[in-house]
Order: structure tokens, then sequence, then C-alpha cells
């Protein structure tokens, strides 16, 4: 068996050093175009963080809505609170679900990112029978008008025509309940 000599041993290690970082770095010449094109296909623009953030507001404040509303269905004395409760409640779940059923056609998923709405929710299951009108009536009234903002906001920020569609749908049923809710406030002034 021949022995290489040492100098020849450092060549090769030399050698095939430097063929490893030539390989190396060809490869990474080849990856700049595959980056690209998956940069592109997970990159947000303005108007998608947009929408993502219409989807979650108006979801969060539907389901706020929708749980004030059930606990006005079973508090409150007066009939005329609790049918309208339950009008915004059906409402309200019709939104939620044609939300969602939008959201997972973009490919966003839902879920309940700020609790904000619980202590509205806790200050109306605390509130005793001479108030709770009042106070389920202002959250509402508020509730509403949020939801009133994201979509007229959401309808001039962008040209998805699903959206608008969506818009076009639940905006003037937003408005009426809107009007109930404020007339219905003034009455038990």
């Amino acid at each position: 068996m021949k022995v290489i000599p040492p100098m020849k041993t450092a060549y090769f290690k030399v050698f095939f050093s430097f063929l490893l970082v030539i390989c190396i770095t060809s490869c990474r010449k080849i990856n700049p175009i595959e980056n690209t094109l998956k940069n592109q296909a997970f990159a947000k623009n303005e108007r998608e963080e947009t929408e993502v953030f219409f989807f979650i507001s108006t979801a969060n404040i539907t389901k706020s809505i929708i749980s004030k509303s059930q606990i006005a269905q079973q508090k409150s004395s007066d009939i005329i609170v609790q049918e309208l409760s339950k009008r915004i409640e059906v409402q309200e779940n019709q939104l939620l679900e044609e939300l969602n059923k939008m959201a997972t056609s973009k490919l966003i998923v839902i879920t309940e990112i700020n609790a904000t709405h619980k202590r509205d929710l806790y200050n109306l299951i605390d509130a005793n029978g001479n108030d709770f009108n009042t106070i389920y009536l202002d959250a509402v009234s508020e509730g509403i008008c949020d939801q009133i903002e994201l979509l007229e906001t959401i309808s001039r920020e962008t040209n998805d025509k699903a959206i608008l569609e969506f818009v076009l749908r639940f905006l003037p049923e937003q408005y009426k309940l809107l009007r109930e809710t404020e007339r219905l406030k003034k009455q038990n002034e």
C-alpha cells in the first residue's frame, strides 16, 4: 500500500474544501429564486392586513352583541326589549355565519383575540331590573355603531367583490337595528 505524502493530503483537503464552498454558494444562488417565490406567496400587503383586521374585529363585536342579546332575553322584564334582542341575535348570527364563510374562503382563522367586551357582559349580568334595559341598550347601540364603522371603513379600503357584497347586504340591516335601539333608548329615558 502506498502512503500519500502529507503535502498532497493538504492539497486534497484544500481542493475539496474549495469545491465544497463553490457548491454551497452555487446552491445559494439557486435558492433566491425559490425564496422570492416563497416570500411572494406569504407576503402580506396593507390591503390584506386591513381585511384580516376587519374580519377579526367584526367577529369579536358580533360575538359580544350576541352574548348581550342572549342575556337580555333572559333578564329583561320588558317584552319589547326581549323581542328586539331576539331580532338582534338572529341578525348577528347571520352576519357572523357569513363572515366566517368569507374568512374561511380567504384562509383567515377568526379567534377571539381580545376579550374587551367581557367587562360589558359582567356589567350587564350585575345590573338590576331598573337599570338593565338602559345598560343593555347602551351597550348594544355602541356595538352596532362599531360594526357600522367597520363595515363603512372596509367598503372604502377594499376592492374585494365578496366583501363589498357582504357590506351591501348587512349595512342597511345594522342601521335599521341601530335606529330601533336608539328609539327604544329614548322611550326608556
